[in-house]
């Protein structure tokens, strides 16, 4: 019979008590894959910025563990300090666009067959990403801790360090931006 998991909690108490680099190790392998999806997002599907970015952002939260204070989840304090340092970088560099060389427009949604799926399926994630281009900063954030990370208003508003009621209208208006540009795929059959 196998040990019970341990805990972010405990392995939190031994990063900060013992400086055991092994849980925070294990820390990181929990917890990367999240990070890493939420920073490509954040950087419009950049993934050697989002790896770039997490890395920084483990650098970060390993340096600043004994500051957690554990009234909210690990997760959520990781989330923030991502957004913290996507944050950073952008005032340092400019968003770089989303590929224009592709020919999104010959893979429109009526343009597929049914028997198309695999290609029907990149149409919509390419249309997906460039509905989250055309949101700003901080409604792609929001969109992003709320559905992605599946974090309520409250936690999202932790995390982005703005009130609920600014999470809520920045989710509210990406939703009718992402609507608008979304719309041939919600008239498919």
């Amino acid at each position: 019979m196998s040990p019970p998991p341990v805990s972010d909690g405990q392995l939190i108490a031994r990063v900060v008590v013992s400086d055991d680099r092994h849980a925070f190790s294990e820390l990181v392998r929990r917890h990367q894959s999240s990070v890493r999806t939420t920073l490509r997002k954040l950087a419009g599907g950049n993934a050697a910025l989002a790896d770039d970015l997490a890395q920084e952002a483990f650098l970060l939260a390993y340096r600043n563990l004994k500051s957690f204070r554990q009234d909210a989840r690990f997760s959520t304090w990781l989330y923030r300090i991502a957004y913290n340092v996507f944050l950073a970088d952008a005032r340092k560099m400019k968003e770089l666009p989303m590929p224009e060389d592709m020919d999104v427009d010959a893979l429109s949604p009526a343009g597929f067959a049914e028997r198309n799926q695999p290609a029907r399926q990149a149409a919509l994630r390419i249309d997906l990403e460039r509905a989250m281009s055309v949101l700003s900063d901080a409604e792609r954030a929001a969109i992003v801790q709320c559905y992605h990370n599946d974090l309520s208003h409250e936690e999202a508003a932790e995390v982005l360090g703005c009130p609920v009621g600014t999470v809520k209208t920045h989710v509210l208006r990406a939703k009718q931006k992402m609507k608008a540009r979304l719309g041939a795929w919600a008239r498919e059959p």
